[in-house]
């Protein structure tokens, strides 16, 4: 059988393994981060200690933790460890694994199985999980690096518990790497700020962290007769790594939303952050051009329409330039577009009359509004009673309809005041003041 049974008590793997599997916490009291889920009177926390081991979903970046907390909330619950891959594994392991929760169970032992990268198991086999967990042959506990909401089956999620980690703090890192020092490098020195650039190249992985650790101890230098990690060991290693940035993941998402939402709100400093980010991580900067000139659209439209025109020339010159030239420019547009009057009032009307199309059908032309370019046109009556609004006073058609037949004139286009719209909403006014008086001259 594919998958190995472990307990807490387990011994490390020895000077043979990577330093992040010989550092492997054996107890929670050790564990480094996720305080908002184990320290005191936190969730999971308050769970095991009321002997409460239940279902769940460990959510989270690379590198924080996910498998070992597994490892050690089966152990406080003293139950017997299977851990399977959904990479390499598949119905048949599961089988296997619930053959030996069966035999536990007879004897007493609980039994958590454990399935990284859940989200890689397909329906079928996600579903081969439901009747063990609630028959309580198995205690469920699964990772993964992405959103389960999507996922994750809706009847898998219903069942368990869902918790989020956190890429751990540039703190929580030099903890594990002076621990790693202590522990199993104890010949090498390293300066507290080394550690700490180490731990922010790391970016909030500890796997990451630590092995950069064993890279370094090996590029270490001798100096006054003790092996020293200093910056120039750091140079070697190579600085500038991109930061945690999945392309189509969780934290791609979210970094958009990010800089959307900072847009949107008129902050300009926080907008060019995420900006940086997504280009530090290594977004490609023609998708960010594509949504800035939504945003123009979105959240600013006829309030300032310049926005939509810097922002089309933002995307224009990245094309042409590449990077990083084209960068700048982008850099340009956003912080216009932070700084420019809001109005959602174009977005808005643009969905409120797609809705009312969905619900109506095609409703015919009016007969006033169809071009007559033949006679038989002509005969049919296309064309009759169009006025040109060119030849009406104020260019304008008082009273005129332009909806089909039958169909209630209907307001989608609500401009506010902001900006350029200010003056759209006043000239808006206006007309339909014009329609007004048209009308009542009509009943006359």
């Amino acid at each position: 059988m594919s998958t190995t049974q472990s307990t807490l008590f387990e011994e490390p793997a020895g000077k043979l393994g990577p330093l992040a599997s010989r550092l492997r916490p054996s107890s929670l009291a050790s564990f480094v981060g996720q305080e908002h889920i184990l320290g005191p009177d936190a969730p999971l926390a308050m769970a095991l200690e009321a002997g409460n081991l239940h279902s769940f979903l460990l959510w989270g970046p690379p590198g924080v933790g996910k498998t070992t907390l597994a490892r050690l909330c089966a152990g406080t619950a003293k139950a017997q460890f299977y851990p399977i891959s959904a990479v390499l594994s598949g119905v048949k392991e599961i089988r296997q694994v619930i053959e030996s929760a069966r035999v536990g169970l007879s004897q007493g032992l609980r039994t958590v199985l454990f399935v990284d990268e859940v989200h890689r198991f397909n329906k079928a086999q996600q579903d081969a999980f439901l009747p063990h967990v609630e028959d309580g042959t198995i205690t469920f506990i699964g990772a993964t690096t992405e959103n389960p909401s999507f996922e994750v089956n809706a009847a898998l999620l219903s069942r368990v518990r869902v918790y989020r980690l956190r890429g751990l703090e540039q703190h929580h890192l030099v903890t594990i790497l002076k621990r790693a020092l202590a522990a199993e490098l104890p010949e090498l020195h390293a300066e507290t700020k080394i550690l700490e650039a180490l731990a922010l190249q790391a970016d909030g992985d500890a796997r990451r962290a630590l092995g950069q650790l064993e890279i370094a101890a090996d590029l270490a230098r001798v100096e006054d007769g003790r092996k020293t990690i200093d910056q120039k060991v750091l140079e070697e290693l190579g600085q500038g790594s991109p930061r945690r940035f999945d392309k189509g993941g969780d934290a791609f998402y979210d970094q958009i939303s990010a800089l959307h939402k900072s847009v949107r709100g008129s902050d300009p400093d926080a907008s060019l952050y995420w900006f940086v980010r997504m280009l530090d991580g290594g977004c490609d900067p023609l998708y960010i051009a594509r949504r800035v000139v939504r945003m123009a659209s979105e959240d600013i439209g006829n309030a300032d329409p310049r926005a939509l025109e810097i922002a089309l020339n933002a995307w224009q010159i990245q094309e042409r330039l590449g990077s990083p030239e084209g960068e700048l420019t982008l850099a340009q547009a956003i912080i216009y577009l932070a700084c420019a009057a809001k109005s959602n009032a174009v977005y808005n009307a643009f969905n409120e009359a797609k809705r009312l199309v969905d619900s109506q059908g095609s409703l015919e032309v009016p007969n006033h509004l169809r071009n007559a370019p033949s006679a038989l046109m002509r005969d049919q009556g296309f064309g009759d009673n169009y006025r040109y609004a060119h030849d009406e006073p104020e260019g304008y058609a008082a009273n005129e309809r332009y909806f089909p037949e039958g169909m209630t004139a209907t307001q989608f286009y609500r401009p506010t005041e902001r900006g350029l719209e200010g003056r759209i909403s006043e000239k808006l006014q206006h007309l339909r003041n014009l329609d007004q008086q048209a009308k009542e001259r009509a009943k006359l």
